[in-house]
């Protein structure tokens, strides 16, 4: 079994087993007694849907109060249908928690991960929920990349998306699957925020290192291009022109 970080518990209710960090243990207890996280979001009466990766649910944690995100992990790509939502152990979740407390250290914006859980799913695979902080009054970049987004907004989202590349880039991140969506931009006073989603796909690699900023730029380029090429979405390839001193 996965050690708990520092400043979390580990809380059990029949097979499943959830990891919150000690705020959060008590909505971990109060979640479970109603089935998986996903199961207890789901049932919440005023939860507000999300569209994704499958449905996520915005609601308001039911001991703290705190509005948090709650999201049944699901494969992507070519072999979801067959692989769906069963993960070898210990699954995505516990390496999920652990990159978002190392990214808050570093100072890349991240939505915190409160609680994650973690169900046997037959003898070799596991489910498992994620939880974490809903940023509030944040759209994804490809919201930003609509034809009828205002010029100054959009320059305002890309402006944050490099920032948060310069960022990552500075600590040296990569993130195997950096796209549109994964990109959450939230207003900060006269400006944007971007806040990087989807941590369980990062890797930790050398400050500095010019390959991993090609890596991610490369990504979200791509990204950007079908988002434009199949959506009709408004993309200019300057907005990620890598800079001289990158």
């Amino acid at each position: 079994m996965e050690d708990v970080p520092a400043g979390c518990v580990r809380v059990a209710a029949g097979r499943r087993t959830a990891v919150a960090l000690e705020a959060h243990a008590d909505d971990a207890r109060a979640m479970l007694a109603r089935g998986s996280l996903y199961e207890a979001a789901s049932r919440d009466r005023d939860a507000r849907p999300l569209e994704g990766r499958g449905i996520a649910y915005a609601i308001a944690l039911p001991v703290s109060g705190t509005r948090a995100v709650v999201r049944h992990n699901r494969h992507g790509g070519l072999l979801a249908p067959v692989t769906r939502d069963l993960f070898l152990p210990p699954t995505r979740a516990p390496h999920e928690l652990r990159t978002a407390l190392r990214l808050a250290e570093l100072g890349v914006p991240t939505p915190p991960v409160l609680i994650y859980a973690i169900e046997p799913a037959g003898v070799a695979f596991r489910r498992a929920d994620v939880v974490t902080r809903e940023i509030g009054d944040a759209r994804d970049l490809s919201a930003y990349m609509s034809p009828g987004v205002a010029s100054a907004e959009r320059e305002a989202a890309w402006d944050a998306t490099r920032d948060l590349l310069a960022t990552m880039h500075a600590v040296g991140i990569r993130h195997h699957d950096l796209n549109v969506k994964n990109v959450l931009l939230a207003p900060a006073g006269r400006r944007l925020v971007a806040y990087l989603l989807d941590v369980d796909r990062v890797e930790l690699g050398r400050a500095g290192d010019v390959r991993l900023y090609a890596a991610n730029v490369e990504r979200l380029r791509r990204s950007a291009r079908k988002w434009r090429d199949e959506r009709g979405a408004t993309f200019d390839e300057r907005e990620l022109a890598p800079p001289a001193a990158a």
